[in-house]
């Protein structure tokens, strides 16, 4: 099984949040070789910048730098098939952020599940949509 992390996930493990604990189990199983985590790029971005924005530069690349030596695996390029999806899911679902659409898209595409903790966003797209979630909270 894939898993496909949005930055509330990683957040929640940086920062030892509600629901870490089953992020953190994911990473344990990625190591062992059991799973696959993949972020898309425009994820890990959000998550820099949440750190910058309330850290500094320094210090969000200090806390981020340690994410290179993990199995998690960011995806930097955007196919046509996810950009397509990505786009459909931002003009039926309007208030997610693009970066969320790209990660479900991505996570559709590669038949995995999107880890994620936020309901208020992802409810209507788990009821409507053909695509995986695991609960962080």
């Amino acid at each position: 099984m894939n898993y496909v992390l949005d930055a509330c996930a990683l957040i929640s493990l940086l920062n030892f949040e509600e629901g870490w604990e089953r992020v953190q189990a994911l990473f344990d199983r990625a190591n062992s070789g059991e799973i696959r985590l993949y972020m898309s790029a425009v994820n890990f971005i959000e998550v820099f910048y949440e750190y910058i924005r309330v850290d500094g530069l320094e210090e969000a690349s200090a806390i981020l730098a340690p994410i290179s030596e993990t199995p998690l695996i960011i995806i930097d390029r955007i196919p046509c098939a996810v950009s397509q999806e990505a786009a459909r899911l931002k003009a039926i679902y309007k208030r997610i952020s693009i970066a969320d659409v790209i990660g479900l898209a991505t996570a559709k595409d590669m038949s995995a599940a999107f880890v994620t903790s936020d309901h208020h966003e992802m409810d209507a797209i788990d009821a409507n949509e053909d695509i995986q979630f695991l609960w962080t909270r």
